[in-house]
């Protein structure tokens, strides 16, 4: 399998009042046309791995690697016009919370319509076809509505739909999906990972998939990178995730409750210091 993806030495830092302060540390992993997942507790560095993989950093914040290339393109070395010409139709980032992700002032269709176009030439009508089509694809009945609404007139739930539409819709190469089903009931929560794996399986998309929940994370992706105060603690194929050996992955995994348990408090999670040397 070749790698579309190469990352050495990534590391993220942000100023402080006591100096700068690294979020990310030393991140390295390929990827290739698979589904990797990056799990974490909040604050371990997964979002702000994926936002520098698209050199969508804050600019108080400083990105450095020793390697971060795509289908053989330095990141690093990129011009503004390189990056205009990779997201959205090379290379695309699915945000967590749609409310400050989508432009208030612009219709959903009008935004979705827009990233379709990035893919090429195409007919305002055939743009609007597609639009649609995609937003019932992530489960929205009354897609005709959605596309001529405000992000403010949608719900949360459905927002993020609209937002997974527009970034599924030009479909990437790869595509970074940060949270993308935590606002989404069961049904659709389905409905979007069975979208995700036909652009895996069929049109050879990598996918690197942000996630607090272990058990889909689990069940849905390839390999699995466990994350740390900004650091890669593990990295294991997702089906031997019940196996993982470093503790503090199988803290995560002790503290997801369990059907079959008993009624006794779940188990707190333990850090040691040694894990951040």
């Amino acid at each position: 399998m070749t790698d579309m993806l190469q990352v050495e030495g990534l590391n993220v830092s942000f100023p402080t009042r006591e100096g700068p302060r690294r979020v990310v540390r030393d991140v390295g992993f390929n990827l290739g046309r698979e589904r990797l997942g990056i799990v974490g507790e909040s604050g371990s560095g997964k979002s702000q791995t994926g936002r520098a993989i698209l050199g969508l950093t804050p600019a108080a914040g400083t990105v450095t690697a020793q390697r971060l290339e795509f289908e053989g393109i330095d990141l690093r070395k990129a011009s503004t016009k390189t990056w205009r010409s990779l997201r959205g139709p090379r290379m695309s980032m699915i945000m967590q919370d749609p409310k400050y992700s989508l432009n208030p002032v612009m219709t959903i269709g009008r935004q979705i319509v827009e990233a379709f176009a990035r893919r090429g030439k195409t007919s305002r009508s055939q743009a609007k076809d597609a639009a649609i089509a995609m937003l019932e694809a992530v489960q929205i009945r009354n897609a005709e509505r959605v596309f001529n609404a405000y992000p403010h007139e949608l719900s949360g739930g459905m927002g993020q739909r609209a937002m997974i539409a527009m970034m599924l819709i030009a479909e990437p190469d790869l595509l970074i999906a940060d949270e993308v089903t935590s606002a989404l009931d069961v049904t659709v929560q389905l409905d979007v990972l069975r979208i995700l794996d036909d652009l895996v399986r069929d049109r050879g998309m990598g996918l690197i998939f942000i996630s607090h929940d272990l058990r889909l994370v689990s069940s849905f992706c390839d390999r699995v990178m466990v994350m740390y105060a900004g650091r890669v603690v593990e990295e294991i194929a997702a089906r031997d995730l019940h196996n993982a050996r470093h503790p503090y992955t199988q803290g995560l995994l002790n503290c997801l409750p369990k059907i079959d348990g008993d009624r006794a408090p779940l188990q707190t999670l333990t850090r040691d210091p040694e894990w951040l040397a």
